[in-house]
């Protein structure tokens, strides 16, 4: 497969061929091939038009930092979107259910090896869903809730896969069904946070925060979210949990909203804001630093869906409490898989437009390095 480097927000634009693509497609980033592209629903191949390009968005109001630079890793093996994130053990990428093969609710089970620059399937998830909420922990990864239909309709339904023996096996349901909600794992626990649930036809989001214990196979509460948000990112540094962005019941009401838990008080504070309010984007931690990049805004006007497919990367220093901004993505995309391994942030899948219409295979990685 051919590899090309992307170095910063404007490489390759001195060249003719790029200047001739400029000319040609006047957005942001570089084309997608149609080959690696789907639409939810119906055959393909998919062309974007200029209008659906001209959603693309990466303007940061936060100081500039380093600029970074984007490689093109292996694409998945067929395009997805709204897997709800991904996971890492033992330096791969796992990226669970979502959209895929013209259904919501697919099962699919694709794994990244960076060294390898290729992926595998693994045992599929028991059940298809989409926005399941994943977290790898002790050489396991837990899989909870998810929608059935289009971001809507709930359930409560968990699981465990194990990475050792690539088998799933069915635990305690959660308490009350949810999808698009953030997971994390603080001492051993896995604290289940945010999301949206039913009934099917509100999809109104939610701040409930219940913890699983894996030795008890039993649920627990702890103090909501304070700002009760679904597609929100999720990372844990020095033992604290913390939820960044999201949306109010819809992308028409993103926030930049950033709540801090503190699992042994059992206590939520708030720190500085993502600069660019946004939902289903990515959000690792990488060199100490949290990343946040990617997601959507949407709104309608007379009916119409538009809005923005953001491509903002953006920062923040947990010791300074502050946001810089970065090279942008090459491909702009929302409700992927991204995650961290050695010296590189890897982003697979999501949509390139506003909403789940258009799916993509496209895997690009990030390094300051």
């Amino acid at each position: 497969m051919r590899r090309r480097m992307i170095l910063g927000a404007a490489a390759g634009l001195a060249t003719a061929a790029g200047a001739k693509a400029q000319q040609v497609q006047p957005h942001h980033g570089i084309p997608i091939p149609s080959d690696r592209m789907a639409p939810l629903r119906g055959e393909g191949p998919v062309t974007l038009t200029p209008a659906q390009y001209a959603q693309r968005f990466v303007d940061s109001p936060a100081p500039a930092g380093p600029p970074g630079r984007w490689v093109e890793r292996a694409p998945l093996p067929l395009p997805r979107t709204e897997m709800a994130w991904a996971a890492e053990w033992d330096n791969k990428l796992h990226v669970i259910g979502g959209y895929a093969e013209q259904r919501v609710n697919n099962n699919f089970h694709h794994v990244y090896d960076p060294a390898a620059n290729s992926w595998v399937e693994k045992a599929r998830l028991p059940r298809g869903a989409n926005h399941v909420g994943v977290v790898a922990h002790a050489g396991r990864i837990y899989a909870f809730g998810g929608f059935n239909n289009q971001n809507r309709a709930a359930d409560d339904l968990a699981f465990v896969y194990d990475v050792a023996s690539d088998r799933w096996d069915r635990i305690a349901p959660m308490p009350r069904p949810r999808g698009a909600g953030a997971l994390a794992v603080v001492n051993g626990r896995v604290h289940h946070i945010g999301g949206a649930s039913n009934p099917e036809a509100e999809r109104a989001s939610v701040g409930w925060h219940e913890v699983y214990d894996p030795q008890a196979d039993r649920w627990e509460t702890r103090k909501a979210l304070p700002g009760a948000r679904d597609h929100a990112g999720v990372v844990v540094h020095n033992n604290l949990i913390h939820i960044v962005g999201g949306r109010f019941n819809t992308f028409e009401y993103n926030t930049g909203l950033h709540h801090v838990y503190d699992a042994g008080a059992d206590q939520w504070t708030t720190r500085a804001p993502l600069p660019t309010p946004r939902s289903g984007h990515g959000l690792v931690v990488y060199r100490g630093r949290f990343f946040a990049m990617g997601g959507e805004s949407g709104v309608f006007v007379n009916r119409e869906l538009t809005g923005q497919v953001h491509g903002q990367v953006e920062s923040y220093d947990p010791v300074t409490d502050s946001w810089q901004h970065h090279a942008p993505m090459p491909t702009p995309r929302h409700g992927m898989g991204a995650v961290t391994i050695g010296d590189f942030i890897y982003v697979a899948g999501g949509g390139p437009v506003v909403g789940g219409a258009i799916k993509t295979a496209v895997h690009e990685a990030f390094t300051l390095g």
